[in-house]
């Protein structure tokens, strides 16, 4: 196993927009208004992005569920958006198996807490 970052200058930029986006609004508002922040912030930033990124839950060639990404970044790099300070399990579990659909190998949960923004990386390897 290797200790090289994922995608680290797109990370970091990600990251960055995060904080911003928490230090203006703080916390405690809905998930939406962290989401349309964000997307601002992409946008200013010159960050490729789809928001509300469709995925279809298949079973032998028929759809019987679908997903949406909070965003997808640069084709690259999951983003979610969650109110609070504590990620629970099953987004972990769920964000990987996005990872796992789409072949990609980097997501950041970003949570939205009164006093901080709480980033987690998780990685499909």
């Amino acid at each position: 196993m290797t200790n090289k970052l994922i995608y680290p200058e797109l990370s970091y930029k990600i990251n960055g927009i995060i904080f911003e986006v928490h230090n203006e609004l703080g916390g405690s508002h809905l998930e939406k208004y962290y989401q349309k922040a964000i997307a601002i912030k992409l946008k200013k930033y010159n960050i490729q992005f789809v928001e509300q990124y469709y995925i279809p839950l298949m079973v032998e060639n028929q759809i019987i569920g679908k997903y949406f990404l909070d965003f997808l970044i640069e084709d690259k790099i999951v983003l979610e958006l969650k109110r609070g300070r504590y990620i629970p399990r099953n987004v972990y579990y769920q964000t990987n198996k996005y990872l796992q659909t789409l072949n990609l190998h980097l997501a950041i949960v970003a949570c939205f807490a009164t006093d901080v923004a709480v980033i987690k990386r998780i990685i499909n390897q």
